[in-house]
């Protein structure tokens, strides 16, 4: 049976929002959304998880219902390790960390800061490098239009999704729900992270296994990206045809089946 648990962690810089499904005694599988977005992005992709995976799924500082840096501080490697704090505190002692899109910049992070902890990294839709990025400006959203109507967030994210997919309107709340300073500083400290070092040279010096998925439709990053991945030793590239920036949403099945097959490889060699 999959107990679901929602809840907010009382840590000394404010209240960081953990949702628990699966067995707890499963291996953990902790998953870690982009910029902009929430644990609801992973709703469709958490059923298909639970039978084999203690899956955590946690709101990054700012966004959904975490609270905001208590010094105003967004950079990745601050976040990382307030979710290994999290994990610390849920007991978790080992994981496979999994982000989407700039989440995979926390999930690398939180690798790099506690590698006792993260035990292989999966990444969906994560740009490799500045060079690959191809989406939109995030400054065309200004102070000034803040909260943003639903169609100006509808234009901007339309790019994170395959041309004609339905933007769901809970995302669009959630954008519209956070503050304008946390929108744009999470993107700056992604742009910054990546800028200080490419995710394959940090992963490489990790040795950590690595699967990288990528849609191959993406219009945020070039799809033929997903290849750089390849200089980290033993790592994983798979493409989903059809799919764009969003496949946790867009195509969940196909997502769920490649991070399974990852896992459960891993799990027959230990």
């Amino acid at each position: 049976m999959t107990l679901t648990e929602d809840t907010l962690l009382s840590l000394p810089d404010g209240p960081l929002h953990v949702v628990q499904d699966g067995p707890r005694a499963a291996p953990a599988l902790l998953l870690l959304h982009g910029s902009a977005a929430s644990t609801t992005s992973w709703r469709a992709l958490v059923p298909l998880l639970t039978a084999a995976h203690r899956v955590i799924r946690i709101d990054l500082r700012g966004h959904g219902r975490s609270a905001a840096p208590a010094e105003g501080g967004y950079a990745i490697a601050e976040q990382a390790r307030t979710v290994g704090t999290a994990l610390d505190r849920l007991g978790v002692a080992h994981a496979v960390a999994v982000g989407h899109s700039s989440g995979g910049y926390a999930a690398t992070a939180l690798a790099e800061v506690r590698p006792d902890l993260v035990c292989a990294v999966v990444l969906v839709n994560t740009g490799p490098s500045l060079d690959a990025f191809v989406g939109p400006d995030a400054a065309t959203i200004t102070p000034e239009q803040w909260p943003p109507p639903d169609e100006l967030v509808r234009a901007f994210a339309s790019t994170g999704f395959r041309p004609g997919f339905a933007i769901p309107q809970d995302f669009v709340d959630e954008v519209r729900a956070m503050t304008f300073d946390a929108f744009a500083a999470s993107m700056r400290a992604s742009l910054t992270y990546l800028g200080e070092g490419s995710l394959p040279d940090r992963l490489a010096k990790l040795g950590k296994p690595l699967q990288v998925v990528f849609g191959d439709q993406d219009r945020r990053w070039r799809p033929a990206s997903a290849a750089d991945y390849r200089a980290v030793p033993g790592a994983r590239v798979d493409w989903l045809p059809g799919s764009g920036h969003t496949p946790i949403l867009e195509d969940p099945a196909g997502t769920a089946a490649l991070l399974l097959a990852f896992t459960a490889a891993r799990a027959g060699r230990a």
